[in-house]
C-alpha cells in the first residue's frame, strides 16, 4: 500500500502491482486479496493502489515499476452499477470506500486506471480482471450510453484479459512472464480473453455471423408465358426432346469423403462483428446466445469477434477450482480487516460480511437477470468441512466485535453446496443453461445432507451462539429435501428468510427461467409447518423484480392483486437493471428472446420490453400499491387498461377511489425521519423505516408488529406482512451482534 511498507519488508520494488477501485480489505470476500495472498503464496512481491486518485498517472507511481505486469480491477462491483442506480441517477454512497462516501472511483474504472497505468509506466504488461473486465469482455450493451461498445480489452488497451475465477490462470501467467516469456505470446491459458490479427494455422473456424440463410430462390415464372420458350427452363426443354425410346438406368455414384472430425480444442466459433452487433439488435441476441451456449468448460470452444481490424479472441472458460483447490485459497493469510490506514474509518462492506463465510462458488440456477454463471460458471466449486470450520474459528479468536453470531453461511445461493450433476460424463457434455429450469433437471443431485452436516458441525463451536443464513434460497431445490428445510427452519432463521420468487405472472418467469409461483407455495407451507413445530413465529422475505423484460402491464397488476390477497407491502423497489452480458439485457436491447433459436421472420418471439420512465414508475408503482403517493399514476393506468373496477374500498379492489387527508404522511417519509440516528435498544437496518425491536426475546405473547428484513437486491422488491394479517413479530435470536452485522444495503428509495 505504501513505499514505506515495502521499505519495512525489504522491497526494492514490486513483482505485481494490483489496483483495485475498492478500499484495502485483507479479507477473502474480497477479489484483490485473495489475488494478492495467492501471488504471495507463491513467491511473488505484491503490491496494492487502492482507490487512487485518477486525474493524473502520480498515484499510479506510488509503488515503482513493477517488475511483471498491472493487474487493473474495479473492484467487487461493476464501477458503473455501484454509481448509478437502475433509473441512471447517481447513488449518494458507497459500501466499498471508508465512510461510505461516493465518488472515490471513476466511472468504467477498469478503463480509466489502465490508461494510467500506460502513461505511468507504458512498456510494463496491463492484465484486467474482476467482474466489470469479466463482463464486457466482448461487443456488450451499455445501458447507461443506451449502445453496444466494444470489448473493454480494446478501449483499455489492455494487454491480456481473465474473465471468472481467476486464480489459476494469474499464478501460470506471473510465472511465465518470470521465466521471460513475452506477453504477446501467452494466448493459451484458459480463461484468458486477447487480441490477434488472423485465426493461428491448425485451427478450425465456424461461421455464426449470420441467422438466417437464404437458400437458392427460383425465378418467379410468367404464368401466362410457354415455360419451354424460358432459359430458366433449359433442362425440362433438354429433357423433352431426348429421345423416349430408350428405357436403360443411368446410376449416379457418389464417392463420399472422408468426414473431418472436430476437434474442440482447436475449434473457434466466429460471433457476428462488433460494427454488425452495435447495428442490429437482433444479430446482438444471436452473439449472446452463442456465447451463453458456450461457457460449459467440458465442452465450452473458443470464441472470436472482430472490432475493426483486430479479432478479440476469448479462450474457452476456466476448469472450476477442486475442493483441495478452494480449500488452499480461503486457507490462505488473510488479516481479516481493512487495511489500518483507514484508522477507524468504517467500511460498510466489510461490516456486512465481516463476520460471515463463503462455503461455496457458482451457481447452475441460470437466471436471465443475472451475470454469476458468465463469471463463476454453473459448476458449484466448494470448499471442504473442515475448512469451512477452521474459518468460523478463526473468526471467533481474531475479528474485533464477534459476539458469537456467524452472520451467514453462504455464497451466490444459501442452498448448492455439493450440489452436483450425478454423471461427470453427463455434466461436461452438458450445453443446458440451467439445471432446474422448466424443471429440476433428473440429473442433478438435490440431496443436502452435506449442508445440514455442516450446519450441525458449525453450531457445535465453542463461543459460536448462532449461524444464520443471509444468502438467498433456491427454494426449489429446498423443497426436495425436507430435512434440511427442517433444520434451516429450526435453527439458522433469525425470523426472516429471504427468497425470491421474482413475480407470480408465467410470462415474465419464463423470461427470467425461474419456477411458477406454486413452488413458492409450497415451500410456504413446508416453512410454516416446520416454524410451527420449533416454537419460533418467523416470517418469509420474498423479493420481486419490477420492469424485467417480457413483463406487461398487466402482469404487474395481477402481481399487485396477488400481494395484497397475500397480505404483503414492498419496502423497497427498483427496476430490472440491464447488467452486462447477461441474458436479459439482451432482451431489453434487442426485443428477443435468445433463449429460443432466432431469425428475422415475423414468426419469431418478441419480447415485451419496458423502457419508457412512466412505464417503469407504474411497474414499480404497482408493487407498492399500498403507498397513496402511488395511488394518481395507478388510477390512471388501470382506467386505461379497462380496470377501474379494481378502484374503490373493498378487499377485492386495489386502491381506493380518493387520495387521503391532507395531514397524511408516508409510511416510508415518517419512519425514515424517525430512525434517522440509533439509539438505545435501536438498530439501523437498510429499511430505514423499520420499527426497533426487542434486544432480548420476548415473553411469548409480547412481540412486535412484524416488519421486513434482509439484504437490499438490485432489481428487486422486498415485502413485508401487513399488520393487519399478522400481529406479531419474530422472537430475537442471536444475541447482541445479530442486527448489527445483517447485510445493511441500501436506503429506500422513492417510487
Amino acid at each position: 500500500m505504501s513505499r514505506e511498507e515495502m521499505a519495512r519488508l525489504g522491497w526494492d520494488a514490486c513483482d505485481i502491482i494490483i489496483v483495485t477501485g475498492d478500499a484495502y480489505v485483507d479479507h477473502p470476500s474480497f477479489g484483490m486479496a485473495i489475488i494478492g495472498r495467492l501471488l504471495e503464496a507463491q513467491g511473488f512481491r505484491v503490491g496494492i493502489i487502492a482507490q487512487p486518485d485518477w486525474h493524473s498517472a502520480d498515484a499510479f507511481r506510488a509503488l515503482g515499476k513493477p517488475r511483471l505486469f498491472f493487474g487493473v480491477a474495479a473492484g467487487n462491483m461493476d464501477s458503473m452499477i455501484n454509481r448509478y442506480t437502475a433509473d441512471r441517477k447517481k447513488r449518494s454512497d458507497d459500501a466499498y470506500t471508508p465512510g461510505g462516501e461516493a465518488g472515490k472511483r471513476p466511472d468504467r474504472a477498469s478503463l480509466v486506471y489502465s490508461q494510467r497505468c500506460r502513461e505511468a509506466y507504458r512498456e510494463v504488461p496491463i492484465i484486467l480482471g474482476g467482474i466489470e473486465a469479466s463482463l464486457r469482455r466482448i461487443a456488450h450493451y451499455d445501458y447507461w450510453q443506451d449502445k453496444v461498445r466494444r470489448s473493454i480489452l480494446l478501449d483499455a488497451r489492455a494487454d491480456l484479459l481473465l474473465y471468472g475465477n481467476a486464480e489459476r490462470a494469474v499464478v501460470e501467467l506471473a510465472h511465465r512472464l518470470a521465466s521471460g516469456e513475452s506477453i504477446e505470446r501467452i494466448t493459451d491459458i484458459r480463461g484468458t480473453a486477447f487480441v490477434r490479427r488472423d485465426t493461428p494455422e491448425g485451427w478450425m473456424e465456424i461461421d455464426s455471423t449470420r441467422i438466417d440463410r437464404p437458400g437458392k430462390i427460383d425465378k418467379i415464372v410468367n404464368p401466362y408465358v410457354n415455360t419451354r420458350d424460358l432459359p430458366a427452363c433449359e433442362l425440362e426443354r433438354q429433357s423433352a426432346e431426348a429421345p423416349s425410346d430408350s428405357d436403360e438406368v443411368q446410376l449416379l455414384h457418389i464417392e463420399p469423403g472422408p468426414r473431418q472430425r472436430l476437434d474442440r480444442s482447436h475449434t473457434v466459433i466466429r460471433i457476428p462483428s462488433y460494427e454488425k452487433v452495435s447495428k442490429d439488435p437482433v444479430l446482438y441476441a444471436h452473439a449472446s446466445r452463442v456465447l451463453h451456449l458456450e461457457t460449459n468448460p467440458g465442452n465450452a470452444r473458443a470464441l472470436v469477434q472482430l472490432h475493426g481490424d483486430q479479432e478479440v479472441w476469448l479462450n474457452p472458460p476456466p476448469i472450476p477450482l477442486s475442493m483441495e483447490e478452494m480449500d488452499y485459497v480461503f486457507d490462505l493469510s488473510y488479516a481479516r480487516v481493512p487495511h489500518p490506514a483507514y484508522g477507524k474509518q468504517e467500511i460498510p462492506a466489510y461490516k456486512m460480511i465481516r463476520f460471515s463465510v463463503n462455503i461455496m462458488r457458482g451457481c447452475f440456477g441460470g437466471c436471465t437477470f443475472c451475470s454469476i454463471t458468465e463469471h463463476e460458471g454453473r459448476i458449484i466449486q466448494n470448499r471442504s468441512q473442515e475448512s469451512i470450520i477452521r474459518e468460523i474459528e478463526e473468526i471467533r479468536d481474531k475479528v474485533p466485535g464477534f459476539t458469537g453470531v456467524i452472520s451467514d453461511l453462504g455464497g451466490p445461493t444459501a442452498n448448492m453446496y455439493r450440489l452436483a450433476c450425478k454423471s461427470r460424463e453427463i455434466e461436461a457434455a452438458c450445453r443446458k443453461p440451467s439445471c432446474v429450469y422448466p424443471g429440476i433437471c433428473h440429473n442433478l443431485n438435490t440431496d443436502h445432507a452435506a449442508l445440514t452436516r455442516l450446519y450441525r458441525e458449525a453450531r457445535k463451536l465453542k463461543g459460536v451462539k448462532k449461524i444464520l443464513i443471509a444468502s438467498g434460497l433456491r427454494y426449489d431445490l429446498a423443497v426436495e429435501d425436507p430435512e434440511y428445510v427442517r433444520e434451516l427452519v429450526t435453527h439458522h432463521v433469525g425470523g426472516y428468510l429471504k427468497i425470491a420468487p421474482e413475480h407470480t405472472e408465467r410470462g415474465p418467469l419464463d423470461k427470467m427461467m425461474k419456477p411458477g409461483i406454486g413452488t413458492y407455495d409450497a415451500f410456504k407451507k413446508m416453512f410454516e409447518r416446520f416454524s410451527a413445530e420449533a416454537g419460533k413465529d418467523q416470517y418469509l422475505i420474498p423479493y420481486f423484480i419490477a420492469a424485467h423484460p417480457g413483463t406487461t402491464d398487466e402482469d404487474m397488476m395481477n402481481l399487485a392483486l396477488w400481494l395484497k390477497r397475500n397480505g404483503f407491502k414492498a419496502d423497497q423497489v427498483q427496476a430490472f437493471y440491464p447488467s452486462p452480458m447477461a441474458t436479459a439485457t439482451a432482451m431489453y436491447h434487442s426485443g428477443r428472446n435468445p433463449l429460443r433459436r432466432l431469425s428475422y421472420k415475423k414468426s419469431t418471439e418478441k419480447v415485451e420490453t419496458v423502457k419508457g420512465e412512466r412505464q417503469r414508475r407504474l411497474h414499480k408503482a404497482f408493487l407498492r400499491w399500498h403507498d397513496p403517493e402511488n395511488w394518481p399514476l395507478l388510477r390512471d393506468a388501470l382506467k386505461e387498461m379497462g380496470r377501474a373496477d379494481l378502484i374503490g374500498s373493498t378487499e377485492q379492489q386495489l386502491i381506493p377511489e380518493r387520495q387521503p387527508d391532507e395531514g397524511y404522511v408516508a409510511p416510508r417519509r415518517k419512519n425514515s425521519q424517525k430512525s434517522a440516528r440509533a439509539g438505545k435498544g435501536r438498530l439501523l437496518t437498510q429499511h430505514t423505516g423499520l420499527p426497533p425491536r426487542e434486544t432480548t426475546a420476548p415473553r411469548p405473547g409480547k412481540g412486535r408488529n412484524p416488519s421486513a428484513s434482509g439484504k437490499a437486491g438490485s432489481g428487486t422488491a422486498q415485502v413485508r406482512r401487513s399488520e393487519a394479517n399478522k400481529g406479531k413479530t419474530a422472537p430475537r435470536t442471536g444475541g447482541k451482534g445479530r442486527g448489527q452485522d445483517r447485510p445493511a444495503g441500501r436506503k429506500a428509495r422513492r417510487v
